[in-house]
């Protein structure tokens, strides 16, 4: 299995948990409103995974905690592509 294919199912499983979890809602709001508007449950899940990626990038790199404020304001832009803001 190719390493892009890993993350992105990893990415994917993290979407899931929000999801279920309904935490934070703005996840499961996000994925209701994308299908209404067209996107494939695939592409939806793709545009969520760039906000689930950003945070991760900058957790990862930055060191800092998970951005809940950008994360949810991300979410709320797409189809946008997210931004990230340090």
């Amino acid at each position: 299995m190719e390493i892009n294919t890993i993350m992105r199912e990893q990415i994917f499983q993290v979407i899931k948990n929000q999801i279920k979890q309904n935490d934070p809602p703005e996840t499961k709001l996000t994925s209701e409103r994308l299908r209404k508007e067209g996107f494939s449950k695939f592409e939806t899940k793709q545009l969520i995974g760039q906000c689930v990626a950003v945070e991760l990038f900058n957790v990862m790199k930055y060191k800092e905690p998970f951005n809940l404020e950008r994360y949810t304001k991300n979410l709320l832009g797409l189809p946008k592509e997210p931004f990230e803001e340090n």
